[in-house]
């Protein structure tokens, strides 16, 4: 997901947490529930874009906050350190359409993607 994209569904997540307190402070008997449920979403909004953005990151993208980078696992004719093994654990990239191999390494479960065939 785009930086713009995350953004504004972070400020509309805001906005709506702000909409739904208005509405229980503005509507003190009957405005409880909509004003949870308006608070809530908007709440759910801004966690799904903080999780969202912390997933299917490599190591160093996490270090220098980088971008996610593209499909494809490892380049092409990279050659892995020997610690690395390879699993039974096969899938095909989706923006590639590639099958890959997972390989771990057995020390830290640290995982590497290589394209097959």
């Amino acid at each position: 997901m785009s930086a713009v994209i995350r953004g504004i569904l972070v400020v509309f997540g805001l906005l709506l947490m702000l909409a739904g307190i208005g509405v229980i402070a503005a509507l003190p008997g009957g405005g409880a529930i909509p004003g949870l449920e308006l608070a809530g979403f908007g709440a759910f909004l801004v966690v799904i874009v903080a999780v969202e953005r912390h997933r299917y990151r490599s190591a160093s993208a996490e270090i220098t906050n980088g971008p996610t980078g593209p499909g494809g696992g490892e380049p092409a004719g990279a050659q892995l350190e020997p610690r690395f093994r390879p699993t039974p654990e096969l899938f095909i990239d989706p923006t590639t359409g590639r099958r890959m191999r997972v390989l771990i390494d057995p020390a830290n479960g640290e995982r590497r993607y290589v394209a097959e065939g």
